[in-house]
């Protein structure tokens, strides 16, 4: 985190109050009260979240929160390459089974990895009669269709809670007359206020029906560590991984991106765990540590300095061995950074930038932009909660605006304010900034490139940043401002 508080020139307590209070007038007076703990000026000063988080949204105003389901599997258990992830419920849900957020897998689809959907496509007489049997009749189907399958994971959308289904007894049956791991995952997308109980929900189940099922057919050595919270989006776990295996490091498990099942199982035989999204998978690290005894750190590797400190701060935990492999790999990538840096930051100085997503992107890749010579005006998360803002503060120059579960008008507000000249969200918010002649970069699945971790992502990020603000489209866009 950030030694110094940062600041940014015209940009007060005062102004960024002024603005919120602003754009709460649109609000009845019981919605304005609801939402307005929510938005805050920065103060990293007073070393806790300035913002409310992890309530439920106001009724009526629109949210780009995901559920519980889109948590479970779209976040923890789809990435996992080596199982099949049956979606329990209506079709609808079930195409989100369609690996949406780009988490690339290795292997042979179909053969040795699964990224297909798989939904057992609710009609109306299971509502009224139950898909429990239909449940079994496609679990056969699953493990006859895909015999390399290491285990499959039933997923339970809104309607299965609602009738009472009992995935966990189909589960339990199937999975001894199959001979295959068939882990329940009670993930029914109205429980909990946001996709982030289901990232809860999946930790549970990996912690009762994965983890110590399995041991590493590897020798056991010092450096053992595995890769929490990096779902390869854009392959991203493909940049990380072999630069922490550069540096001295065994990752023995990724979690969950390209993930394998059975090496998933073994985690708690690691020496470390390297947290990258915390806010998905903080649950299982404190889990590991306080059963099995394994610590945990959280790292950050967006941008050359933030890489440049998480390695520091990681090899500090290990033997000169590693101190050494990590300074000499810190000495092989810097000038290549700097190359990059010295391209792109002449066109991207001074250029402020606005970002609203989820897990660990609002603050994780603030030092990113702050390499290429940007400011992050505003941040803010779909599904935080208070630790996260904790985090948040330290990272974030004083006194600009922070925003938790923000609805498209309070952003379409602090646009019109703040005047940022990049929006990084998702993409329920690109098509909107975009027509207002704003650059905007989709943050989530990293608008079909990628990767951005690690020294093999930063040149790509660079690039895919310059291009957006300084795309020759935009004079072609009559500009609200």
């Amino acid at each position: 985190m950030s030694g110094t508080v940062k600041k940014v020139d015209g940009i007060t307590k005062e102004s960024t109050q002024a603005m919120i209070d602003r754009t709460l007038e649109a609000y009845p007076e019981k919605g304005r009260k609801k939402r307005a703990p929510h938005l805050a000026p920065n103060d990293p000063a007073s070393g806790s979240a300035c913002v409310r988080s992890n309530r439920k949204t106001v009724p009526g105003v629109m949210s780009a929160r995901g559920c519980a389901y889109a948590g479970a599997k779209g976040v923890v258990w789809g990435p996992i390459r080596d199982m099949v992830h049956v979606s329990h419920g209506p079709v609808g849900c079930g195409w989100y089974s369609w690996g949406t957020r780009r988490n690339l897998m290795s292997g042979v689809n179909g053969v040795s990895s699964f990224a297909m959907q798989f939904t057992s496509d609710f009609q109306e007489k299971d509502i009224v009669y139950g898909g429990d049997k239909k449940l079994a009749v496609l679990l056969r189907e699953a493990k006859e269709l895909f015999p390399l399958a290491k285990g499959i994971s039933v997923l339970s959308e809104c309607p299965v809670g609602l009738i009472g289904d009992d995935i966990n007894a189909v589960a339990k049956q199937m999975s001894k007359e199959l001979d295959l791991p068939i882990i329940p995952c009670n993930c029914e997308g109205f429980r909990g206020v946001s996709q982030s109980l289901g990232h809860h929900i999946s930790n549970d189940t990996i912690r009762d029906y994965v983890i110590e099922t399995r041991e590493f057919s590897e020798p056991e050595t010092p450096y053992d560590i595995a890769l929490i919270g990096e779902y390869n989006i854009g392959g991203d776990a493909w940049s990380t991984k072999p630069l922490l295996e550069e540096c001295g490091f065994n990752v023995k498990a990724t979690w969950t991106g390209d993930g394998q099942m059975e090496h998933i199982a073994a985690t708690h035989k690691v020496k470390l765990n390297v947290i990258h999204c915390y806010r998905s998978m903080n649950y299982m690290c404190k889990v590991m540590e306080e059963k099995y005894g394994v610590p945990w750190i959280e790292l950050n590797f967006f941008g050359p300095t933030k890489i440049k400190e998480s390695l520091r701060k990681l090899a500090e935990r290990f033997d000169d061995r590693i101190k050494e492999n990590v300074e000499k790999v810190i000495a092989r990538y810097e000038p290549r950074m700097q190359e990059v840096i010295e391209e792109v930051r002449p066109r991207l100085e001074g250029k402020k930038v606005m970002l609203y997503v989820g897990g660990l992107r609002p603050r994780h890749t603030v030092g990113a932009y702050e390499d290429l010579g940007m400011t992050v005006v505003g941040s803010g998360y779909e599904f935080a909660h208070s630790d996260d803002y904790d985090r948040t503060a330290p990272e974030m120059p004083d006194a600009t605006v922070i925003y938790d579960d923000a609805s498209e008008y309070e952003l379409e507000q602090f646009v019109h304010d703040l005047k940022p000249d990049l929006v990084a969200s998702g993409i329920k918010e690109k098509y909107l900034f975009q027509k207002m002649g704003l650059p905007f970069r989709q943050m989530h699945s990293w608008d079909y490139s990628g990767p951005y971790h690690g020294y093999k992502g930063f040149p790509i990020f660079a690039r895919d940043i310059d291009m957006a603000i300084n795309s020759p489209t935009w004079r072609l866009v009559k500009s609200p401002f």
